[in-house]
């Protein structure tokens, strides 16, 4: 873990992991909410992982995804975070189901383009924009590298499916992978 803090909704608190390096986030994930279920227990708390487990005005709980290549992070990167962004666009519906456990139910009530959200419906992009599907923070824009954040998975998420769908969506030629199909 990372950081912490607290967020919009009552009793809402976030933390991070990482950095980690390629698909070692998902056992970093699963090993922190395991280790905060463990705590929270001991303590007679509840843990919820749901995306909006209040319903009212204010903001749900998403897995914001902080991603980069190598040469995302170099000088020039900022044509490869655009190029990859681009990628992930043409990818968005596909990435909606997957990005929640529930096939994009979860996410339905969470991405509704309220409360520093992108609606599901539609992609977005866009630097230092916390209402966007992708955000390029304000200081990589600057200086022409870095990463982006994917906001768009729920709290909830398989943290491997995520990164693996990040991974093939904006790593590998879309001819050279076709999407697994989902079964209901």
């Amino acid at each position: 873990v990372s950081g912490t803090n607290a967020e919009v909704m009552p009793a809402q608190w976030e933390f991070q992991v990482g950095p980690c390096e390629g698909i070692s986030m998902g056992d970093d994930l699963w090993m922190a909410r395991y280790i905060l279920e463990r705590v929270a227990e001991d303590f007679g708390v509840v843990v919820t992982f749901d995306p909006k487990p209040i319903e009212g005005d204010w903001n749900g709980a998403g897995a914001h995804c902080n991603y980069s290549t190598a040469v995302m992070r170099e000088k020039g990167g900022m044509e490869h975070i655009e190029a990859a962004i681009e990628k992930l666009r043409k990818r968005h519906d596909r990435h909606i189901v997957d990005y929640d456990p529930h096939h994009g139910n979860d996410n339905k009530r969470r991405l509704t383009g309220l409360h520093e959200t992108s609606s599901m419906d539609s992609f977005s992009a866009g630097v230092a924009n916390r209402g966007s599907s992708i955000r390029i923070p304000r200081e990589v824009a600057a200086q022409g590298y870095g990463y982006l954040e994917d906001r768009r998975p729920s709290s909830n998420c398989d943290p491997y499916v995520v990164t693996g769908l990040i991974v093939k969506t904006t790593c590998l030629d879309e001819s050279s992978w076709t999407p697994e199909k989902k079964t209901k």
